[in-house]
């Protein structure tokens, strides 16, 4: 280890600490069909929660707001938002993907523990325009961050995440009396499920493939060539994988 870094020692990860955040990240899925019918302990949402509260957030402000969902009722009434959502979205999809889209379990809203829905409060940084004077989407962005949180921690919990965008946003609002400077960012279904599948549902099911990462990355500008070194090492891991950081997953 370098001088440098004995010099922080406790605030450096150990090889097996960075394995486990790897395996957290290649193995964390968007949960649809795994859920089982167990409740989830409060002292586990607190700490995903938790989590979340410590994401990055721009000068600091700390948008988010967290709706815990349980309701039966309640989340009776999303799904009857999210099946709406879903027919108007299946109508102007192109006719060859229609077809899968109708096949596509999308939602765990009834089936799992409870409900989050993450919110970004758009008042919360007023009179501080610090990082979003140029870019005042960045409290979006910032809660964002928050959702990622929750969603890794979840999956070191073992627990499930399903993050259900296709929803009408003012009629959700409204369902959870939201107020007009809030902007409902996440609607996620979260809960105890009795396995996470070796590859995102979308990918196993054919809809779309993992993108190639070098042909994502450029040198200096948009298309600029180079990093070729950079790129043999992607396509490196993407061959042998190592630990939990496997390309494929």
């Amino acid at each position: 280890m370098p001088a440098d870094l004995k010099a922080h020692d406790g605030q450096t990860f150990e090889q097996e600490a960075r394995d486990a955040v790897y395996r957290a990240i290649f193995s964390r899925r968007d949960v649809r069909s795994h859920f089982v019918p167990a409740p989830l302990e409060d002292a586990v949402l607190a700490r995903l929660i938790m989590a979340a509260h410590h994401a990055p957030s721009v000068g600091y402000m700390q948008p988010w707001n967290f709706i815990v969902i349980r309701d039966a009722e309640r989340r009776r009434q999303v799904r009857e938002l999210f099946v709406a959502a879903r027919a108007q979205e299946a109508g102007n999809m192109a006719e060859d993907k229609q077809a899968l889209y109708a096949r596509l379990r999308l939602e765990g809203i009834c089936e799992s523990a409870l409900n989050l829905c993450i919110t970004c409060d758009r008042t919360r940084a007023a009179g501080s325009p610090l990082g979003r004077w140029h870019n005042p989407q960045m409290d979006i962005y910032s809660t964002v961050c928050a959702v990622q949180n929750f969603w890794l921690a979840a999956r070191a919990e073992n627990v499930g995440v399903g993050w259900v965008s296709i929803l009408d946003t003012d009629a959700l609002k409204q369902l959870l009396a939201i107020p007009e400077h809030v902007v409902p960012v996440a609607y996620l279904c979260v809960g105890r499920v009795s396995a996470f599948a070796s590859r995102p549902d979308l990918e196993s099911k054919g809809w779309a493939r993992r993108l190639s990462l070098p042909d994502l990355i450029a040198s200096e500008t948009f298309d600029g060539a180079g990093e070729s070194k950079l790129k043999s090492c992607i396509e490196e891991l993407a061959v042998n994988g190592r630990a939990g950081l496997r390309a494929s997953s």
